[in-house]
């Protein structure tokens, strides 16, 4: 609209605006980045400019960001990476012969033998092979076909990509996804943006955090009287809630997704990430196959992987028509990185490893995965000696969701600082201790409950330290506040 005249010259408004916005964005809420993260920020840069406080360093364990707290990169898996960026280090006696064999494999597959070249939407044929045979392997030989397989920028552009197909319909038609609570922001983000119903299922925290059908149909029973509930999105091993779904649950789950004609969206992103004794990783797909045509051929799923949580990233599609391949064809291009790193994993049969990734790609994979492990009992052990800690088992992925108990003036201070309590309590620890952590507000809870959210990636010899960190901030806050 125009406004007063300067020189003769009308103004008129900003065309961007928060008035003029899309609605959907300003509801958009991203915790693991949020305003705690953005005063973390702040503080490194007073510490760099050389304030006092009491700690010299944050540490930031507020998200799984593996390589940032400390873990070593594969080396086989950053040799043909190398050897693909550079093509001419192939003549560098410095690199083993058997990655340069896979970075050469990878390099006849791109335009121009160049991984600047563009690509196919769907992925460079011959690592989609690679990876069907890898998932072959995992599931016991459960064929897997290229042509189900698409490349991504990583889990989240995927499951987003599946989130813009699924979501349709005005008014008490518009899709409902359901998603559990605690959830991974990314899930709640992109609903908001799309503008579809988000649908809560809740976690059973007494039970190590595990899915109860009834609960399941509580929600969708529920909200099928303001929308039509189409999508049921499940995360195994859990994030940030590090639960492991048993055998027989994935089957309550897939046959729930049957009878409810529910598109499954699989979330599988930690599933080499699995410590707790008696816990092992079973993928949706390998469980739907095996109960049969019933649900093989009827069960609508996409399942996901990601590179930055452990080797790979890809989206499997199962059960999807012509019309929704020439749609992904079209819409989803790919991240060659994405693709060399896929690409290095392989199939992992014997008859493909060569020397250099028996001595140092499997090594190293299984020393990260038993010091995770480690990590995870030692965070379980010292959060439940806490009083007003409650730490369920870390199962799998990376992340510990512990229950907090505040004192009920804590709460009343928080409330009048315009915060929600646990928002309070981790702000505090990080202005007092250096530690940034979620508050657990941010990924959904029971009403009344309080939790944060810790990532388990730091050395063990730093863990150690934040773990008494937080045990020491926790006595201290609950003594001020009773």
């Amino acid at each position: 609209m125009s406004q007063e005249a300067v020189n003769g010259v009308p103004c008129r408004g900003k065309v961007l605006t928060l008035d003029t916005m899309n609605p959907n964005v300003k509801r958009v809420e991203y915790a693991v980045r949020g305003p705690i993260v953005q005063r973390a920020v702040q503080i490194e840069k007073e510490l760099r400019e050389g304030a006092k406080k009491p700690f010299t360093e944050v540490i930031k364990a507020n998200i799984g960001d593996a390589h940032a707290m400390g873990q070593k990169p594969v080396t086989f898996l950053r040799q043909v990476l190398a050897l693909c960026s550079y093509p001419e280090l192939l003549e560098d006696n410095k690199f083993p012969e058997d990655a340069k064999k896979r970075a050469r494999r990878i390099l006849g597959a791109c335009g121009g033998q160049s991984i600047g070249a563009y690509s196919a939407s769907q992925g460079i044929e011959c690592v989609r092979q690679d990876v069907a045979r890898y998932i072959e392997k995992r599931d016991g030989g459960i064929p897997s076909n290229p042509d189900n397989i698409y490349l991504s920028t990583g889990a989240s552009d995927a499951i987003v990509t599946m989130l813009k197909l699924l979501v349709c319909g005005e008014g008490r038609g518009r899709t409902g996804v359901m998603i559990s609570i605690p959830q991974y922001p990314l899930y709640s983000a992109a609903l908001a943006d799309l503008g579809a119903v988000q649908i809560n299922y809740y976690l059973d925290e007494d039970k190590c955090w595990s899915l109860d059908i009834k609960e399941l149909r509580r929600a969708v029973t529920e909200a099928r009287q303001h929308c039509n509930p189409r999508v049921l999105c499940i995360i195994n091993p859990g994030n940030p809630t590090g639960q492991v779904q048993s055998r027989q649950c994935i089957e309550d789950v897939i046959r729930f997704a049957k009878e409810e004609h529910l598109f499954l969206m699989a979330d599988e992103v930690y599933q080499d990430n699995v410590y707790a004794e008696g816990c092992a990783f079973h993928s949706f797909k390998k469980v739907l196959f095996e109960m049969g045509p019933e649900y093989s051929s009827t069960v609508e799923m996409a399942s996901f992987h990601s590179t930055s949580k452990c080797y790979m990233g890809d989206i499997q599609i199962l059960n999807h028509t012509v019309i929704i391949q020439a749609y992904l064809n079209k819409k989803d291009p790919i991240s060659l990185c994405s693709i060399l790193i896929r690409k290095s994993k392989r199939t992992l049969q014997p008859s493909h490893m060569y020397s250099t990734q028996n001595q140092l790609l499997f090594p190293e994979r299984t020393a990260v995965l038993a010091a995770l492990a480690e990590k995870a009992r030692l965070t379980e052990q010292v959060f439940n000696t806490v009083p007003g800690i409650t730490c369920n088992p870390v199962q799998g992925a990376m992340y510990t969701f512990p229950r907090i108990t505040l004192p009920q003036k804590a709460i009343d201070k928080a409330k009048e600082a315009g915060q929600v309590p646990d928002m309070f309590y981790c702000m505090r620890l990080l202005e007092e201790e250096g530690i940034c952590l979620v508050p657990g507000s941010g990924f959904g809870q029971r009403e009344g409950t309080f939790h944060f959210r810790m990532t388990i990636l730091p050395p063990t010899e730093k863990l150690k330290i934040v773990l008494q960190k937080i045990r020491d901030f926790h006595q201290r806050f609950t003594q001020e506040f009773s």
